[in-house]
């Protein structure tokens, strides 16, 4: 998994990705066998309908017209018969997808709360083993998966469209605090002026003023290099911020609360709270407190 000028050995990478998803026999060996890398992880989140595939598809395919290696991560809705994922990567990258120089990988939420795959860090992670120039991870873009991605990526770009206008006065602070830049993409459409204005004033009012706010129109590829400028820009003037540290921090509070709930027993909880629920002095924190 050494770094060189080659073409990345794709088939390893799947096999070892697999091994440390399906948690292997020693597969914990792999992991701390990585050593650090930086090697930029860019986050691609937004609501539904934003075009974040179509925007990530242009992005990926000026790197790879540059000759970058790139890896890929979607993540894709679980389905709830077998937990597989459903959209599919090669129907959201058929553009690229048979490129030797792009890796993509989709892995399924299986019901994580976050949007997340339960095992994104550790795929993340393996991948920054691999010579790749840039990771990129795209999310569902439901529920608060927006967020969680923050404690992933190096770099958010947060996609919304013109329609969004309405939805900046209540936007999630969350949403606020984890973007390092804002596309308003579908910006030939009416009302993309007015919801850079509106955004841009929310913005001030939370003293972000300094996030970036870019027009893109992803299907004729109209923003996009200003877009990868702007990424590039990011990443230089984060790498030496105290935002590694918070990231690491992040990634390190999810893998210990994940391995300490490894063995504990959903089902077992639900028949245990369904028996105390009835019983006259049942208080929520009072069942979870022989748990703490």
């Amino acid at each position: 998994m050494s770094k060189n000028n080659s073409i990345p050995d794709f088939k390893t990478l799947a096999r070892t990705i697999s091994l440390v998803e399906n948690e292997a026999e020693n597969f914990e060996l792999i992991l701390q066998q990585i050593k650090p890398s930086n090697i930029p992880v860019i986050g691609f989140t937004g609501p539904p309908g934003a075009g974040k595939s179509t925007l990530l598809n242009a992005v990926i395919g000026l790197l790879l017209g540059e000759g970058k290696k790139i890896g890929l991560i979607l993540i894709d809705p679980s389905s709830p018969f077998n937990l597989g994922a459903l959209l599919g990567d090669r129907l959201r990258m058929s553009a690229h997808f048979t490129n030797e120089n792009l890796f993509i990988r989709s892995l399924a939420t299986r019901g994580s709360l976050g949007g997340l795959s339960d095992k994104i860090i550790e795929v993340v992670e393996v991948m920054r083993a691999f010579p790749f120039d840039y990771i990129f991870v795209e999310t569902v873009g439901v529920g608060q998966s927006e967020v969680d991605i923050a404690g992933l990526a190096d770099t958010t770009v947060v996609v919304l469209v013109p329609e969004a206008g309405d939805a900046v006065q209540t936007m999630k602070a969350g949403l606020m605090e984890i973007a390092d830049v804002f596309v308003i993409n579908k910006a030939d459409r009416a009302d993309a002026d007015t919801l850079v204005n509106s955004l841009a004033h929310q913005l001030q009012i939370n003293g972000k003023e300094n996030i970036p706010i870019l027009k893109t129109v992803a299907v004729e590829s109209k923003g996009v290099t200003e877009l990868l400028k702007e990424i590039s820009s990011l990443q230089k003037s984060n790498f030496n911020s105290n935002r590694k540290s918070i990231l690491l921090t992040e990634k390190a509070i999810r893998i210990i609360a994940k391995y300490r709930m490894k063995d504990f027993d959903r089902e077992i909880l639900k028949q245990e709270l369904s028996n105390a629920m009835n019983t006259p002095d049942f208080t929520l924190y009072g069942f979870v407190s022989r748990f703490l």
